[in-house]
């Protein structure tokens, strides 16, 4: 059996910042599904905030990421967020991240949508994997061992506390059991659970999912951010940055359509806001072939499109065949982020000892109902480092957790009960069936009846899913099983986001209710958790922590 003081699942920026501080203190192992470098942290572009300039302030980092989380954020997390972005920056600069300069040799920032002032710093459009490569070459130096293309299939809870991990090393397709004193949970979001997504095919919830069957509530699940600019046809991002370098956005008559629904700041609304601008221009006959709007920079200087959005000209060229510089970019809105998850402190700890989470996968709340660019990496390595200093703490005056051998024996047997069903149904038919339901009935804008429907559809889904057949019977390398594991997770989650979203009797932040289009701040001024019992999903609800600014109307 192996053993660790501290194991971390998910080795993307969260994953690995908990790892290389927890390492500081104690005996630490990373395990990843996947290479660390092919995680999807390496897919963020735009930038991370932090305030930098006298003419910044945090006390307004924390106003603006407060209004864009339409004042469901919780305060006091949002207060460490963006109180520690300084010193977090400077930390990833003396590690190796090289920021984009101004010809004086400072760091440089740009805008992004929703702040009153320029506090986004980058690496061109590549920010995320800068960091994530620079992340892991500290790793490589560390004391930590990787675990890489090993998927965990259950957690180990004992006597209240989380004592370790069930896991499946693909290469040799062997079930081990991981003894731990804390684990932390850092797998990422949960986008492919809908068709539309710029997440990648490895965002699946799996973390989320293990800490909910576990009895660990998700908080806000409800929340799902649809970025309004992803490559029309792939669903590829397409970074805020465009917009920050004030590209527009363009309808088929040619009009800068953003002026009917925010004219003071134009395209640098918060992605919510822009999200359903798009989808009502298409809705209303305005857009390309009913499906996409134009994100346009060809007004920009070539040079300033080459330094600053070099990924983003690339991008265009390989999968559409367009040269930016020329021509405009087809753009619709898509999934994008998970302001979800599972349910944490500002110490990131769950409400099972032992359980740490950071992340897209955890839920402080420092987004609240709506997330704004260049926070979310910042969130990764600020939350990162704490639940990894926190756990290290925890584990320190801990003896190493108890697994029983009966639950290595009781997984071994669910694997294989799975790879002896002689089922009819096919996973990659109900996965299929699933992302449409949710793309077209939970999506940017939301109404009861078709969220009745979407729920009812994804409990027909779960039953069907128990009569899944699969074909490779073997254990090495089997991503039919994989794909079936990770597929229950996406049916747990979208249950619990569809329920969410029907219960939520209101519209706030990315949550847009056509049938109740107001925010209510007296009855809905509040988080939601879901707890998985086996009567089925139990919502609660939490309060909110204000501490500084009151609720008021979010406008821009």
């Amino acid at each position: 059996m192996l053993y660790h003081d501290i194991l971390v699942i998910g080795a993307g920026l969260a994953g690995m910042r908990a790892a290389l501080s927890a390492s500081q203190k104690a005996d630490v192992g990373i395990i990843s599904k996947v290479h660390p470098t092919r995680s999807h942290s390496g897919g963020a572009q735009g930038g991370i905030n932090v305030v930098l300039n006298p003419g910044d302030s945090i006390e307004d980092h924390i106003f603006d990421t407060v209004k864009g989380s339409d004042f469901l954020g919780d305060q006091d997390a949002i207060e460490i967020l963006c109180s520690e972005a300084p010193p977090t920056i400077y930390e990833l600069e003396h590690m190796g991240v090289n920021f984009t300069r101004t010809r004086e040799g400072f760091i440089h920032q740009r805008p992004l949508a929703g702040v009153k002032f320029p506090r986004t710093t980058y690496c061109a459009d590549m920010t995320g994997h800068k960091i994530l490569h620079t992340l892991f070459e500290q790793l490589l130096k560390s004391s930590v061992h990787i675990y890489p293309e090993w998927f965990v299939t259950t957690l180990v809870v004992e006597a209240g506390a989380c004592t370790g991990i069930i896991a499946y090393d693909l290469k040799r397709g062997q079930l081990e059991a991981m003894r731990a004193k804390a684990v932390i949970i850092a797998t990422g979001g949960c986008g492919r659970v809908y068709a539309k997504t710029t997440n990648s095919s490895i965002n699946t919830g799996d973390g989320m999912a293990l800490a909910f069957r576990s009895g660990a509530p998700l908080a806000d699940m409800e929340f799902v951010q649809f970025h309004p600019t992803t490559l029309y046809g792939s669903n590829i991002l397409i970074s805020e940055a465009v917009r920050g370098e004030r590209g527009y956005l363009l309808n088929k008559e040619g009009e800068r359509f953003m002026v009917r629904y925010t004219p003071k700041v134009m395209e640098l609304a918060p992605r919510d806001i822009v999200s359903r601008s798009i989808q009502q221009e298409i809705r209303e006959g305005r857009g390309f072939e009913n499906e996409y709007v134009h994100l346009s920079v060809t007004h920009l200087e070539r040079k300033k499109i080459e330094e600053k959005l070099p990924q983003v000209r690339d991008i265009a060229r390989t999968y559409v065949g367009i040269d930016i510089t020329k021509e405009p970019i087809p753009v619709q809105p898509a999934q994008h982020y998970t302001m979800g998850g599972i349910r944490t402190n500002v110490y990131c700890e769950t409400s099972i000892p032992g359980l740490f989470a950071a992340g897209e996968c955890a839920c402080l709340s420092v987004h609240g109902a709506n997330r704004l660019g260049g926070n979310s990496l910042l969130e990764t390595v600020v939350f990162g480092k704490r639940a990894g200093l926190r756990a290290a703490e925890y584990a320190a005056d801990r003896d190493l957790g108890r697994i029983p051998s009966s639950r290595l024996s009781e997984e071994s047997a669910r694997l294989k009960s799975l790879l002896e069903r002689d089922g009819t149904e096919s996973q990659a038919k109900i996965r299929k069936e699933l992302l449409a339901t949710m793309t077209d009935q939970v999506g940017v804008f939301r109404i009861e009846s078709e969220m009745q429907a979407a729920l009812k559809k994804i409990r027909e889904l779960q039953l069907r899913s128990k009569n899944i057949g699969i074909k490779d019977k073997g254990l090495v390398f089997n991503t039919e099983l994989v794909e079936l594991l990770e597929l229950e997770s996406l049916l747990d989650l979208a249950e619990v986001i569809t329920l969410g979203a029907l219960e939520r009797k209101e519209s706030r932040g990315a949550h847009a209710r056509e049938d109740y289009p107001e925010r209510d701040d007296k009855n809905w001024l509040k988080h939601t958790l879901a707890y998985k019992t086996p009567e089925g999903i139990r919502l609660e609800y939490g309060a909110v922590s204000i501490t500084r600014f009151q609720p008021e109307k979010r406008g821009y």
